[in-house]
C-alpha cells in the first residue's frame, strides 16, 4: 500500500475486501489494483475483480473495473460482467449490487446459459 500526500490518495496492490453480516453470506471481493482518496468509503478496483460468498464459492463475478462504496456497501461497474455458478453463466455490461441485501442490477445486453444437469 502507498499513500500520496499530495492528492491523499492511496494505492493498494492485491486488496481483499471482505463484508460480514450477521447470519448472511460473507462476500469477499479481490482485485489486482486499488486506489482509494481521502476517507476511504469509495474504492476503484481494477484488474482481475471477483467477488465470491465466503461461504459459497460456486457464485463468482468478474469484471475488470468495479467502484466500491464501503459505507453502502455497494459495487458497480459500466465495464463486461461474467457470473458464474455451478449450473449457470451469465454475461452483461454494467451492474450495480447492493452486498448487504446480497442483489445484483445487470444493466444491458445480458444473456446466460442455464444447464441444471451441471454441477
Amino acid at each position: 500500500m502507498s499513500h500520496y500526500p499530495d492528492n491523499d490518495s492511496t494505492e493498494i496492490e492485491f486488496p481483499i475486501a471482505h463484508f460480514f453480516h450477521p447470519q448472511k453470506n460473507t462476500w469477499l471481493i479481490t482485485a489486482n489494483h486499488g486506489i482509494t482518496f481521502n476517507d476511504g468509503d469509495d474504492i476503484l478496483l481494477t484488474g482481475n475483480v471477483i467477488i465470491t460468498q465466503q461461504e459459497n464459492t460456486d457464485v463468482e463475478l468478474r469484471t475488470e473495473k468495479l467502484n466500491l462504496d464501503t459505507s453502502k456497501e455497494t459495487a458497480n461497474t459500466d465495464q463486461p460482467v461474467i457470473i458464474k455458478t455451478a449450473s449457470s453463466i451469465t454475461h452483461a455490461v454494467g451492474m450495480d449490487a447492493a452486498l448487504a441485501e446480497g442483489l445484483v442490477n445487470l444493466h444491458t445486453h445480458v444473456r446466460g446459459r442455464y444447464d441444471p444437469n451441471e454441477h
